[in-house]
């Protein structure tokens, strides 16, 4: 990415089963706030600094394709490239999240090729390159990271926003808060925290302050140690081939058991931890159906919803396999002790995520019609992704009206349990319910009420009431969730927005 201006299971998968089963560039840069609200100034008198751009590492092409490693990697598949951190690489091509490399010595010799992870490399001496810079990532994450105890006052990091309009954030531990602060960009495309220090590059305003005083944190200090990511498939002859033999894979801690399948995490290749989600009734499953739905579903990536890996189709039973979360579902999350330590700021954070990964399935016109916080996985950093296992077929009538205990009525929109009605605007009535789960810390919706009391109450007008502690402008976007019209309810990508708006201790 460059550098930039500043101002715990598989989505949609109930598609997959209804079809299988059946049918700011600103005059004046202000300073970013801290958690209480005061204002984070910088010192008067720091001196204007204009260091030059950093040149270009030996060997580097003028575009700029020679890149370095950040992590070790270990090759999965004959055609990859096993290489440790800092090897340098000469990208020979580019195709989705597997790149075509050649490993170049020192001196520019060539002395391996193959394909390696995109995201296990970063361009020559970019930002990206840095130890410090984290790429795309929110409030929560980055905090979470700070706050680790192997961390020391000063220690920082630089990240993409995740929020609009916000670019480059420097966030940095001080005792024990972080502070977030916006690296702005002035008219003259310099980098700045203020109006009297402007920098041609991240690396220079990060240097200056590791010696200047930065605000009431003094200097920065070390960068956060990064976290190696995970590749994006299990390896890159699974990119097109992702039917795998069962064989490949080994069974290993159940996680969850549910009405179609059973969920273990599990290993591929003895090397790949991922989650393993064992279909039951497997002779009900129409496989052509099975395997478009899957075609489908491989290619929704996005940060927040939770990636499908690998099928199995063998004799005895249908495996999924996808991405392993740390911390399991959200429901059981908040109702722990870590969940139970959230605050309101980090609550709304979990939400944004949630409806972040919304919005990427309804722009792609995909419906997840069992949205609720059981159906959100969270892992390190708590990081959340919308994910779904184990729901009854839900499209059909009669299953829907059915007195089944599995039936998800206080999640589901009015059209949908009476007349099977699912859509995106469906999705959107759940995602109020979730809202209501994820600021009760996994309260139970309509406590009182049994399914057939909550349908007569939600059709005659009734909505729950506002959670305690709640804000008043959070408990609107609520109820506009659950508007009786569907199209009057708004849509994921405003309910982000609107979230991030209300979310006051976010500072970005």
């Amino acid at each position: 990415m460059g550098e930039t201006v500043g101002g715990d299971k598989c989505p949609c998968l109930r598609s997959l089963l209804d079809r299988c089963y059946g049918k700011r560039h600103a005059s004046e840069v202000q300073p970013d706030e801290t958690e209480n609200g005061e204002a984070l100034r910088q010192p008067p008198s720091t001196p204007r600094l204009l260091p030059p751009p950093v040149p270009a590492s030996k060997g580097e092409t003028p575009d700029g394709d020679m890149y370095t490693a950040l992590w070790p990697f270990h090759a999965r598949a004959e055609e990859e490239l096993s290489f440790e951190m800092g090897d340098r690489f000469k990208i020979l091509s580019r195709t989705g999240e597997w790149w075509n490399a050649a490993k170049v010595t020192p001196n520019g010799q060539i002395v391996g090729k193959g394909f390696v992870p995109y995201n296990y490399l970063a361009r020559g001496e970019t930002a990206e390159a840095q130890p410090w810079y984290f790429g795309k990532m929110n409030r929560l994450e980055a905090v979470n990271l700070l706050l680790s105890p192997e961390n020391g006052r000063g220690t920082f990091l630089v990240r993409l926003s995740e929020r609009e309009h916000v670019d480059y954030v420097l966030s940095v531990k001080s005792d024990n808060k972080v502070k977030h602060f916006k690296i702005l960009q002035n008219a003259e495309g310099l980098y700045c925290l203020n109006e009297r220090n402007s920098f041609t590059t991240l690396m220079g305003l990060i240097d200056y302050y590791k010696t200047h005083s930065f605000s009431i944190i003094e200097k920065l200090t070390e960068g956060c140690r990064r976290k190696e990511p995970k590749p994006q498939d299990l390896s890159h002859s699974t990119v097109d081939e992702w039917e795998l033999p069962k064989e490949e894979f080994t069974l290993g801690k159940l996680l969850g058991t549910g009405y179609f399948a059973d969920v273990y995490e599990g290993l591929w290749k003895n090397q790949v931890r991922v989650a393993i989600k064992v279909l039951k009734n497997k002779e009900n499953v129409n496989y052509r159906e099975f395997q478009l739905e899957t075609q489908i579903l491989k290619k929704l990536r996005h940060k927040h919803l939770i990636s499908l890996l690998a099928i199995c189709t063998t004799e005895d039973s249908y495996y999924i396999v996808t991405e392993l979360m740390e911390k399991g579902n959200l429901l059981n999350f908040l109702r722990g002790t870590e969940g139970r330590r959230l605050d309101m700021s980090s609550l709304l954070d979990m939400a944004c995520q949630v409806a972040d990964g919304m919005a990427h399935l309804e722009s792609q016109k995909s419906i997840h019609r069992d949205l609720a916080a059981r159906n959100v996985l969270v892992g390190d950093n708590l990081i959340c992704k919308v994910a779904d296992f184990g729901l009854a077929r839900v499209t059909k009538e009669p299953f829907y009206i059915s007195e089944d205990k599995k039936i998800p009525y206080k999640w589901c929109a009015p059209e949908a349990i009476s007349h099977g009605r699912f859509s995106t605007k469906s999705d959107i009535w759940s995602f109020g319910v979730l809202l209501y789960e994820i600021l009760t810390y996994g309260g139970v919706p309509y406590p009182v009420y049994n399914n057939n009391e909550v349908y007569k109450l939600i059709t005659s007008g009734y909505r729950m009431p506002c959670p305690e502690n709640c804000p008043k402008s959070v408990y609107n976007v609520m109820l506009s969730c659950w508007r009786d019209s569907p199209e009057d309810r708004p849509p994921f990508s405003f309910l982000r927005q609107q979230l991030e708006k209300f979310n006051k201790y976010d500072m970005d």
